[in-house]
């Protein structure tokens, strides 16, 4: 099984498309999840189209579109658009978020929009041979392992995945849990070690033996899945070298 190793675009925002490639081939990074915020605008199909060409002319591939579709959710662009714009990056996958309540505050009502909105992206996302996947985060309703298992038993397609990233404060135990809640349909995973909270990025080797834990668990499942850096220790770029030789040595590990 293959796990690539990727950088989340958004980890360096100042960066132009341009910088970011370099800085991740130079790092020997293997994929990129562009972001829909700055580097791949919802819509923008020249800028998708930008960025795919020169990621491919470096030799990277596009892992996925990190979009800001909120399901459920009245917004300034629509998820056809964010399908399109996926399409014209040439990405497999678009991230989208599971409405914007946490699992805690959100009504049936909330659930009932987010699971029509769901399938809805999820047809759209089907023509292209994209597939969807949820953003796994707070205040949305994939907040807890359960929560996740919950929406993804609710919203059975064949196109509908769902990311994984440690639960912020979480103790190993808990973020295992929570990993096998998503295993089944588990596309991409998100890698930063953030302890106790947000505000402490840390290097990954301080996190080496719980992702050598996570991701024993996801090469046992023997599917191929891209791994991808999200945030560097003072969000410095510097430190992209360094974070992608730890976790190719933490996936050889594995």
């Amino acid at each position: 099984m293959t796990m690539k190793i990727g950088l989340v675009s958004v980890t360096f925002r100042p960066l132009s498309v341009e910088q970011v490639v370099a800085a991740s081939a130079a790092a020997r990074i293997e994929c990129i999840e562009w972001g829909g915020d700055v580097h791949v605008p919802h819509g923008d199909f020249e800028a998708a189209k930008k960025a795919s060409r020169v990621t491919h002319d470096a030799g990277l591939k596009v892992s996925s579109y990190g979009s800001y579709l909120r399901l459920g959710v009245e917004q300034d662009f629509t998820a056809r658009e964010v399908i399109e714009t996926a399409a014209s990056l040439g990405a497999p996958m678009v991230r989208v978020w599971a409405g914007n309540r946490g699992s805690g505050e959100a009504t049936e009502e909330d659930w009932k929009k987010v699971v029509e909105a769901a399938f809805e992206a999820a047809e759209l996302a089907a023509r292209e041979g994209i597939g969807v996947g949820y953003e796994f985060h707070g205040g949305t309703l994939t907040d807890t392992g359960e929560s996740a298992r919950r929406l993804l038993d609710l919203t059975r397609h064949p196109s509908i995945y769902s990311f994984w990233q440690p639960p912020v404060g979480a103790s190993e135990d808990e973020a295992v849990a929570s990993l096998h809640d998503v295993l089944p349909r588990l596309c991409n995973i998100h890698a930063f070690h953030w302890w106790p909270d947000s505000r402490h990025r840390h290097s990954l080797t301080e996190g080496a033996d719980r992702w050598t834990r996570y991701l024993s668990i996801i090469r046992d499942t023997g599917k191929p899945r891209d791994v991808l850096l999200e945030f560097m220790p003072g969000d410095k770029v510097d430190f992209l070298p360094v974070e992608a030789a730890i976790l190719r040595d933490l996936v050889d590990r594995a």
